[in-house]
């Protein structure tokens, strides 16, 4: 195989499933074929079927075997002799039968024949594949094949297979005997699969395959979209699997100036339309050989050749300029892209409006009001502007053609329950790429995902601002503290409250809570208010990132059970749990912080305390152990 590894994409997760494979038991058909197909071992035909239901001849498994050898960069095209007397030098298998012949692989009959046109035996299958993992023949003792069926199943190679060794073999069953092969140790004690890719490590000690690792060593580009991108694909594309954004889409939806990756031995296309548009404010190490840029105050490692010379000092881009991103697989610059042309909206909350200090690409530098906006996409990108009124928390459209106007918005409600799947508001339907954020105050928001939403009703100012598409769908949208994942949860473990009237009129109020959140002790105070609350379970409201607004304590209900992220109630209700649920159990009068797996299944009297009703967005926040 051709090393393609893309640098930087080792921690990337595919939509695809790349968990990783134990050798403990056979893996979905999906995933052998996936595996095989990005090793260039089976890959199906033009439409990329693999037709595992029809059985394979001696050639056929013959050419797969060699395709899993470390041989298989060296097969030519043709051979200078035939390599037995029925497979002549232009049988289209000759080149694969020969290398095998060579590799030790095959041999021929008693009569000197090879028979490419039989359909193989899993006896005959199993023997070949034994050589590969480097048993000789001389090793089985007894009548062939029952040694190396012996060793067949010690291996654990029948993972899938459910053939006896004379039953003719499907292209499932070579599939599966292929790909436990990989994850099978030879000889000498390697796993097969890091004999043939011994740079990349792909599994681990433990017998576990680097599904992601391995899809990227097989995967090629990038290319960016534009008119007639599909021809420097090396394949047909109209048959091509195709996943955008790490969703499952079509080729229709792929659009300019997309970031696209490919497999050939796969027929995948991987299309990603993440870009970013702001100033050019630094490069580093150096503008004259960049290998990470700072655009509209964030920095993006280079990914691509071509992006590192367009924003070098020889390129077209320079220091101060306005510039678009084209972000890849990995959210590193793939490409660059002029302003005007790569132009789209960002909508969002000013999180921060100051003036900032700039260099002007020529050894000076000057000073621009400066506005950053967490957008709805979950990123945080900085601009300037000429707009002095912008302040922090408000509601912006960010043109990111041009120098990348900066637009306060108007708030627009919108009303309507969540249906059950995330997919609808009241009478509109959400997009497929949505972009949603939860905000409060000066926080900076979270980006939410619409199962996180199913089932709320929307109500008053619930919606702070949505946008339609033209489709007519929400594309876009900015909630009001509907989650209440923005804030922080935990126990409050001592008040001190003071509310004394003083001759002659007036009070003197003061107070201080003293609260556990993760751990970690914390106070907060007043010398004015006295905010009436009690020991126990608390929401912690910040108003900024940095400041306490207040505490709140939480509201009950007695818990019969918790399981995953479901808890049922005493009253044999299911009840939804915060995925960042704080478990306490209580030692002696004392709150000690917790897991779910510590409490789970022990004999505790559970109780499970929410901020406010699954209808509006609540969630069991924390839970009490006793």
């Amino acid at each position: 195989m051709k090393q393609r590894l893309l640098s930087g994409l080792l921690a990337v997760v595919l939509l695809l499933g790349l968990a990783p494979a134990a050798l403990a038991a056979a893996p979905s058909e999906d995933e052998a074929a996936q595996v095989l197909a990005a090793l260039d071992i089976m890959v199906g035909d033009q439409n990329g079927d693999l037709a595992l239901d029809r059985t394979l001849t001696r050639a056929e498994f013959t050419k797969l075997a060699v395709a899993a050898s470390t041989s298989r960069d060296t097969v030519g095209d043709t051979v200078a002799v035939k390599p037995y007397p029925d497979v002549p030098q232009n049988h289209w298998a000759a080149p694969y039968i020969k290398a095998a012949v060579d590799l030790g692989l095959v041999q021929g009959d008693l009569r000197g024949y090879f028979n490419p046109d039989r359909t193989i035996t899993l006896a005959e299958a199993v023997t070949v594949v034994l050589r590969l993992l480097g048993y000789e023949d001389s090793e089985f003792t007894g009548v062939w094949p029952s040694g190396q069926m012996a060793q067949y199943r010690a291996l654990k190679l029948d993972q899938g297979i459910s053939l006896g060794q004379d039953s003719n073999m499907t292209r499932r069953d070579a599939m599966y005997l292929f790909y436990n092969l990989l994850l099978t140790k030879n000889k000498a004690g390697t796993y097969y699969l890091n004999v043939l890719e011994p740079t990349l490590n792909l599994v681990s000690a433990s017998g576990e395959l680097d599904r992601v690792a391995l899809i990227n060593s097989a995967m090629d580009g990038p290319v960016v979209a534009t008119a007639g991108w599909q021809s420097q694909l090396p394949f047909s594309s109209s048959t091509a699997k195709v996943y955008r954004d790490g969703k499952t889409s079509t080729l229709n939806a792929v659009q300019v100036q997309d970031v696209v990756y490919w497999s050939e031995s796969m027929r995948t296309v991987w299309a990603y339309s993440d870009k970013v548009t702001g100033t050019y404010e630094a490069a580093s190490p150096s503008i004259t050989a960049p290998t990470s840029v700072t655009v509209a105050g964030k920095t993006y490692a280079i990914e691509t050749t071509d992006a590192a010379y367009a924003l070098s000092d020889l390129g077209g881009w320079q220091i101060g300029d306005t510039v678009t991103l084209l972000l890849g697989r990995s959210g590193g610059v793939a490409a660059v892209a002029d302003s005007q042309s790569a132009g789209s909206v960002l909508y969002g909350v000013v999180t921060k409006a100051e003036n900032t200090s700039y260099s002007d690409g020529k050894g000076g530098t000057y000073t621009a009001r400066t506005v950053t906006v967490s957008a709805t996409n979950g990123g945080s990108y900085r601009y300037q502007t000429d707009n002095k009124n912008l302040d922090v928390g408000d509601l912006v459209r960010v043109d990111t053609s041009g120098e990348g106007s900066v637009t306060r918005l108007s708030e627009t409600r919108l009303t309507g329950k969540m249906n059950s799947d995330g997919t609808k508001l009241g009478s509109y339907t959400l997009a497929d790429d949505v972009q949603i954020i939860d905000t409060y105050e000066e926080r900076t928001p979270i980006r939410v995902y619409p199962k996180r939403l199913a089932g709320v009703n929307f109500s008053g100012d619930m919606v702070r601002y949505y946008v339609l598409n033209a489709q007519g769908e929400i594309s876009h949208l900015i909630l009001n503290d509907v989650t209440g994942d923005i804030h922080q949860y935990g126990v409050i473990t001592d008040v001190e409250e003071v509310d004394v009237s003083i001759p002659g009129g007036g009070f003197v109020l003061s107070s201080a809570y003293t609260y556990d959140v993760g751990g970690q002790e914390l106070v907060f105070a007043s010398s004015s208010a006295v905010y009436n609350l009690e020991k126990g379970p608390c929401q912690v409201k910040m108003d900024s990132d940095t400041n306490v607004e207040r505490l709140v304590n939480l509201s009950q209900r007695k818990l019969d059970s918790v399981s995953g992220s479901i808890a049922v109630g005493t009253d044999n209700r299911e009840y939804a749990l915060s995925e960042t649920v704080a478990v306490y159990v209580v030692v002696n009068g004392e709150y000690q912080l917790s897991t779910l797996s510590r409490i789970q299944g022990g004999d505790y009297t559970l109780t499970g305390w929410y901020d406010k009703d699954e209808s509006t967005g609540g969630r069991i926040r924390v839970i009490v152990a006793r």
